[in-house]
């Protein structure tokens, strides 16, 4: 598709379409809107604070799973661009619907999205294309499982096949809680586990030292340009204490990516990844998260593959973008991302995510959000598992905002965060109070 088919980007005429209702779409809409080239920004189906911002238009009647219905919503309202936030309409193919339609989509295909959507696809992938990752084993055989952890012993690491909502990975520091772990994902599917064909299957892996980076780069199947460096918070509680989550937390840059980090995950990581994908016939196009280890000696080694951008990394990560993220992700669409360059704040950002009652495994939905600050350009409440209800907003969801602000390092932006924090109120908030430490 020649960009002549395409509105102008020197012209505000570019309607864009959000698909998904998490923070990660809050923070990409209310960039996209900042674009010059960019008409209207629409969300579907969006979440409190993108129904409450009068700059967005939010469409809670489409599901992001429905494929049909998101392409024919967006023939019909003359949408130029179709971002895809979450894992899961990717894995349903909402990618492959709207390219069949000639929708311009930025995003992978149902294929591609195989690298999260299974963990055993991901695994064989890397093992065949000789990109560092760790030891492991597959099972579907929960009796099998068990003696391989008996075997190995622990720690070691468990990982649901299928997607999870980022919730799907136990690192389990005794043999009794790396049993439980299969037991969750293999038999009593805790965590709601979307299984795979085949059935319920755990993927068990070695556990590895060091310390974990968010690793995300814009691919258009040929050319990748990184993004800044991010950095999550996956436990419950301070100083990484508590049940994994989806994230607690993040700030941007990553101190941990070094330079040579950075080359290192490029070399050994990223582009094996994108020429393996391309060997094996399904190129890659759209957001590509690496969730890395560093390990004590400085090896690069990778942990799992998503097919999106990282939440809460987005937030941190949309706050230092200073470039025009519509024409970046259009030119990717359009596989015209050579000679794209980004720039950055050079102030860190630092989110972090106030929960719900109960979360990660049993949030409590439908409490009263009653205080909120307001956003100015440097400091924003994302919302993600919010709703509004009249002129009320309510929880909906386990992490339901992430208070996110700019500073000058680390240290400041921290500060900054935090006095967001301490102007939001509702049952039951629970909240990380030493996201970012590991910078400091």
């Amino acid at each position: 598709m020649s960009p002549a088919q395409h509105p102008q980007l020197n012209t505000p005429t570019l309607n864009v379409l959000v698909v998904g209702n998490g923070g990660r779409e809050h923070a990409l809409a209310w960039k996209l809107h900042q674009s010059p080239s960019v008409a209207q920004v629409y969300v579907a189906p969006g979440n409190g604070g993108t129904a409450r911002d009068q700059r967005l238009v939010s469409l809670p009647q489409l599901s992001a799973t429905d494929v049909v219905g998101v392409r024919t919503w967006a023939q019909a309202n003359g949408i130029g661009l179709v971002v895809v936030g979450p894992e899961a309409p990717l894995a349903a193919g909402l990618v492959d619907e709207l390219r069949a339609h000639g929708v311009p989509v930025f995003g992978p295909t149902q294929a591609a999205a195989q690298l999260e959507s299974s963990k055993a696809f991901s695994k064989a992938f890397m093992a065949r294309h000789g990109i560092p990752t760790a030891a492991y084993d597959t099972f579907t055989d929960a009796a099998l499982a068990h003696a391989y952890i008996d075997k190995m012993g622990a720690p070691i690491v468990v990982k649901a096949d299928g997607l999870a909502a980022g919730k799907g990975v136990v690192v389990a520091m005794s043999l009794a809680e790396a049993h439980e772990a299969v037991d969750f994902m293999l038999e009593g599917n805790k965590f709601g586990v979307q299984h795979n064909a085949g059935g319920a299957r755990v993927v068990i892996e070695e556990f590895l030292q060091g310390e974990e980076a968010s690793f995300i780069v814009v691919c258009d199947g040929k050319t990748v340009l990184p993004l800044a460096t991010s950095q999550d918070h996956k436990r419950l509680l301070d100083a990484d204490q508590g049940p994994n989550t989806g994230g607690m937390g993040a700030y941007s840059p990553a101190p941990v990516v070094t330079p040579a980090v950075h080359d290192k995950a490029m070399n050994e990581v990223i582009l094996p990844t994108m020429a393996g994908m391309a060997a094996d016939g399904i190129p890659y196009t759209g957001f590509l998260y690496a969730g890395l280890m560093i390990t004590p000696d400085g090896a690069v080694k990778t942990l799992e593959f998503n097919c999106r951008m990282g939440d809460p990394e987005t937030q941190p990560i949309m706050m230092r973008l200073q470039s025009d993220l519509a024409a970046v992700l259009l030119a990717a669409a359009n596989q015209q991302l050579a000679g794209t360059e980004l720039s950055w704040d050079s102030r860190c950002a630092l989110g972090v995510v106030l929960a719900a009652d109960g979360y990660p495994l049993t949030p409590r939905k439908g409490d009263v959000i009653t205080a909120l600050p307001v956003d100015t350009a440097d400091a924003v409440v994302f919302h993600a598992g919010t709703t509004l209800v009249g002129d009320e907003l309510q929880t909906s969801g386990g992490r339901v905002l992430c208070a996110t602000a700019l500073g000058d390092g680390v240290k400041a932006a921290q500060e900054r965060a935090y006095a967001l924090v301490d102007q939001v109120a509702f049952a039951g908030m629970q909240f990380r109070k030493d996201i970012g430490y590991r910078a400091l």
